[in-house]
Parts: C-alpha cells; structure tokens; sequence
C-alpha cells in the first residue's frame, strides 16, 4: 500500500514537473544563425511556439530598440505568412557606408495569410540584421503575439540581474565580442599566414613544374643520344663489312 502511495506520487510529481518545464521553455525567443558579432551583419531566427490547444496564432510582431537603432533588417519569405517592416524616424541620425540615415526599423509585423501556427505547432521567422551595434552586449527585441480568438500575449518583460525568469520575457539576442578577422558582412577576412601558405604553394608548384621540364628535357636528350649511338654503331658494321670485301676483292 505504502509502494503504491510513493509510486503514485512519485508520478504525479514527475508530471507537473514535465509540464511546468514545458510551458516554462515555450517562450517567444530570437537565435542567431552562427554568430552575432558587434558591428557586423547577422541573420537570426524569431521562434514562435503555440501555447494555447484551443487557439492558433494568426499574428505575430517583433519591436527592435531605437536607442541602439538597426538600419538593415530584412524578412526572409515565409509562406502563408505577410511580413510589414516599419520604420521611424532617428532623433541622432546612424551613419553607414558613408552616407547618413535618418530612419531605422522599429518593428516587423508578419500576419496569417493562407497559415497559422496551430496548437502544438511553433513557426521560425527569418531575419536579416546589421549593421549591429557595437555599444551594448545585447538587443532586447519585445514581441506581441496574437491568437485567432483575439487574445494577445506581449512577450515585452525584461529580465531583471539576479531575479527570477518573467512570466512573460521579451527576447534576447545576444551579441558576441567583434572579431579583427571577420569583416562587417560575417565572413572571415583572410589572414597573412594564409596569403604567405598560398605564396608558399604556389612556389611549391612552380618548383615542381621547372623540375618536370628539366627531368623532360633530360629524357629527350639521352633519347636522342641513344639513337645518335645506334645509328653510328650501324654506320661502324656497314664500313666494317664493306672494307671487307674489298680486301677479298
């Protein structure tokens, strides 16, 4: 009796725990796709999970901070899906290539066209991004997320140092340190032990084609030699048995 009553409870235990930790990780969040580098250009992923079963989210909006302003951000095409970018205006403005921008994305609405994001489900929504800053470590990007039985969730607490998790948390994306190797578009720019090994092969190669020609070239003049020898050991013979018969002669 005393083993059922622990099994049983034991059970139940185990179950809230699955769910508590189910709907604690069912939050709106943002990841990068390799590296998000200060300064440089990054291509992330908005994830949307569905946290309703009797509901399917029809719209989903993500705000990007005008303190630490983007002037770049591009959605990827998802199908069933409509993406509105907006733009506002700077009060200091950005400076990229050279020219000065005085606007920059405030925020991207995707809308249901043709799909939604039924229970059980989560949708990725691609973007591209950059020039990022290089001031802070971090771009909080809150987002509102809204169901087809017209409730919205907004996904716009910031975590506070040392607090616990909000129960709603805006998305985080965190941005790692700039790299003197990388340029601004993520690509790695190339190195001077690179440009002295390819130097390196290239002369290796060169070497190895003058040392073919020259083994070549060998090879033709013993050849030529060779057949210089038999054709004077022939003409030896041919004088030899010549001079002969006119001795018999």
């Amino acid at each position: 009796m005393n083993v059922s009553r622990t099994v049983l409870a034991g059970g139940i235990a185990l179950s809230s725990v699955v769910l508590l930790s189910g709907t604690a990780f069912a939050h709106v969040s943002v990841q990068p796709q390799g590296e998000a580098a200060k300064g440089g250009y990054a291509t992330v992923n908005l994830k949307v999970p569905n946290e309703r079963d009797n509901a399917s989210t029809v719209k989903v909006e993500v705000n990007f901070p005008l303190d630490h302003p983007l002037a770049s951000v591009m959605p990827q095409p998802v199908p069933g899906w409509k993406a509105v970018v907006t733009k506002s205006k700077l009060d200091k403005p950005l400076e990229m290539h050279g020219k000065k921008i005085n606007e920059a994305v405030s925020k991207v609405t995707w809308t249901a066209d043709g799909s939604k994001i039924g229970p059980g489900e989560f949708q990725q929504f691609p973007l591209s991004l950059g020039r990022l800053p290089e001031d802070t470590d971090q771009l909080v990007l809150k987002a509102i997320q809204t169901y087809d039985n017209k409730e919205v969730v907004r996904w716009i607490e910031e975590q506070k140092e040392g607090a616990e998790e909000p129960e709603n948390p805006a998305p985080v994306l965190k941005l790692s340190a700039a790299s003197a190797d990388e340029d601004h578009h993520g690509g790695a720019a190339p190195s001077a032990s690179a440009g002295a090994d390819e130097k390196a092969g290239h002369d290796d190669k060169t070497a190895d084609h003058e040392e073919t020609a020259a083994a070549s070239s060998s090879d033709t003049t013993a050849r030529v030699l060779g057949v210089v020898g038999i054709l004077v050991g022939i003409a030896g013979v041919a004088f030899g048995l010549l001079a002969g018969r006119r001795r018999s002669a």
